[in-house]
């Protein structure tokens, strides 16, 4: 008997685009000799529930679906002792993590990369009790990661964010936060805040990919201050388009670890999820977390 694969797909990621092509993606599994127990997520949690029922009897996880549909696959690694190997498919609007990883968009060349590439160990973020794959943030634009309605996602794809972002700009004010990483004390009116191991941070705003190490156990921290006048934004969109941070205006800094104090009132975004937070948050990088499977030229560790 050869490889069992379990897959876990969201039907309803992107424009519903694993539910058509879902029969080629199991028979090209099982024509490469895997065997494949197949798992649709309904409702939120169903993808953690799967991995932690089946994955101990799987050689290799795959996520089929959206960053929300990662997130929760990889939640559900993280409480396994031994974790089997994680192969995505990426199917969701933004797919922030597989752009960042260069990970292939097209479904079918994305399953195949899943039977031809290599391990690589990536870190894994935690939030108090939460797992984060990529990025946990808090500010301007947050809300639309995961308040888009799932219909207009699928309609308008990546296009839904930026729109939905927009309709934020009236609402945002500044959140008065403090966060103390390896000695040093941030606290400021802050416009927005990421903490993330990404290049791509809700398809809105991208880092340098020469500052960015899905390995090296850190996380990269962004943070930008609320801007007092029509020249400070101007100021920092050009430093956000640039990638050339402006100190005055954005604070940018590594670290594996970070204590947060807020309002207790702050929402929170995981990966695209609604998460609420708390006045204490520590976030940590668990290093080498999970063996995630790349390109076939980027195998390693």
């Amino acid at each position: 008997m050869g490889q069992k694969i379990l897959l876990i797909a969201n039907p309803m990621a992107g424009m519903r685009k694993v539910q058509r092509m879902l029969p080629k993606v199991i028979k090209l599994f099982e024509n490469n000799g895997y065997e494949v127990q197949y798992y649709e997520t309904k409702s939120r949690g169903d993808g953690t529930d799967a991995v932690i029922r089946y994955a101990d009897s799987c050689d290799l996880v795959v996520s089929a679906g959206g960053d929300g549909t990662l997130n929760e696959t990889v939640t559900g690694l993280m409480s396994l002792d031994n974790r089997p190997a994680l192969g995505y498919i990426p199917a969701g609007s933004t797919n922030d993590f597989a752009t960042s990883l260069g990970l292939p968009s097209d479904i079918m060349k994305a399953a195949k990369n899943v039977v031809e590439g290599s391990p690589r160990l990536l870190d894994i973020g935690k939030i108090n009790e939460r797992y984060f794959s990529y990025v946990a943030s808090f500010g301007a634009f947050t809300d639309a990661s995961y308040s888009t309605p799932q219909n207009l996602k699928n309609t308008l794809g990546h296009l839904a964010y930026v729109l939905e972002g927009v309709k934020e700009l009236p609402n945002i004010r500044p959140r008065h936060i403090k966060l103390v990483s390896d000695g040093e004390v941030y606290e400021d009116e802050w416009l927005f805040g990421s903490i993330s191991n990404s290049t791509s941070l809700g398809g809105i705003v991208r880092l340098n990919a020469g500052l960015v190490d899905f390995s090296d156990g850190l996380f990269e921290v962004m943070l930008i201050k609320n801007p007092k006048n029509a020249i400070e934004v101007s100021k920092i969109l050009i430093s956000l388009q640039s990638r050339k941070y402006d100190e005055d205006f954005i604070t940018f800094f590594r670290t594996s670890d970070i204590s947060i104090t807020t309002d207790g009132e702050t929402p929170w975004s995981l990966d695209g999820e609604y998460y609420a937070g708390s006045e204490s948050i520590a976030v940590k990088n668990i290093h080498h977390a999970i063996r995630f499977i790349t390109r076939k030229d980027e195998g390693g560790g």
